[in-house]
């Protein structure tokens, strides 16, 4: 199944869900960054969030989730964009925990102290930046209460990564439901009682239920319509004209000593692991123009 987003109002216009699966792209960032069963849960999860803080924009904009905790992953940054794409990176993709009563913990490898700081990117060179504390270190309750303290937006958002029995990625995937004033209250415990009896997104989507399956099930008493579908892809944005610029960047002195110790630049991009090499030649050139060069 391709991975995909759909997105549902009520014909009241006060609430709307969002729910996308995201197996493959889940997958193809777990085989990239060669991550552990630990990491795969985590990344897989925000991952899953970007893609649906993304659904929250405009085209052309993108979004950037990064968590940063005590616990042994450390850090995780995902991005993503309003058209679809997606990518992210953890900081440590081996490290490992036991089971808490048999599931993966996330939590604790994230760590209970942190932040979560959320950039939208709208475009004309103009992002928002807002930071909270780690709430529960779960990442999709830490999304909500994002969403709920700096946006003033109540939210239900479930996020989840289940393995197969080889360790492979057997599904992966979320939803986002939102009430917007002056939301019915009946109609708000509805939904909110629908939400409490489903299984975990991941196993629905093993079960053979699609992103609008799940959306039906949610919105089964609140009359509603379906108002987009979208299909997801991993995709990293770097090139070597972004590589050459931010090893530009660095300056005169130490693209010198770069030089001088290496006679060549390697950049690694952290998103999609490749690597773009710079020879002695093209080091130089770029000193030649470097904007600090008239101080030496």
């Amino acid at each position: 199944m391709t991975d995909s987003l759909e997105r549902v109002i009520s014909e009241s216009s006060d609430f709307f869900g969002i729910c996308c699966n995201t197996t493959t792209l889940v997958s193809t960032a777990c085989r990239m960054h060669d991550v552990g069963p630990l990491a795969a849960v985590a990344l897989g999860r925000a991952l899953t969030g970007a893609v649906l803080l993304a659904a929250l924009l405009k085209d052309g904009q993108s979004v950037q989730l990064k968590f940063e905790g005590n616990g042994p992953l450390r850090k995780i940054i995902t991005e993503a964009g309003y058209d679809g794409w997606v990518r992210g990176y953890v900081a440590r993709p081996h490290a490992d925990l036991p089971l808490k009563d048999g599931l993966i913990d996330v939590a604790s490898g994230l760590g209970h102290a942190g932040f979560l700081t959320v950039i939208k990117d709208i475009g004309l060179n103009k992002k928002y930046p807002g930071t909270i504390q780690l709430y529960t270190s779960e990442i999709g309750e830490d999304l909500a209460y994002y969403l709920s303290t700096s946006e003033q937006t109540p939210s239900a958002i479930a996020l989840s990564v289940q393995h197969g029995k080889d360790g492979s990625i057997a599904a992966a995937g979320g939803y986002l439901v939102q009430s917007l004033p002056p939301a019915e209250e009946h109609a708000l415990l509805q939904i909110e009682k629908e939400i409490s009896s489903l299984p975990s997104p991941a196993q629905l989507f093993i079960d053979g239920e699609g992103p609008g399956d799940i959306l039906s099930t949610i919105f089964n008493t609140v009359p509603h319509k379906k108002t987009a579908h979208k299909e997801l892809f991993y995709s990293c944005s770097c090139n070597r004209t972004k590589m050459e610029s931010a090893l530009f960047s660095l300056g005169y002195d130490d693209l010198s000593e770069l030089l001088q110790k290496e006679g060549k630049a390697e950049v690694h991009c952290e998103f999609c692991r490749d690597t773009y090499t710079f020879n002695r030649q093209e080091l130089e050139a770029m000193l030649a123009t470097a904007p600090d060069k008239k101080y030496h």
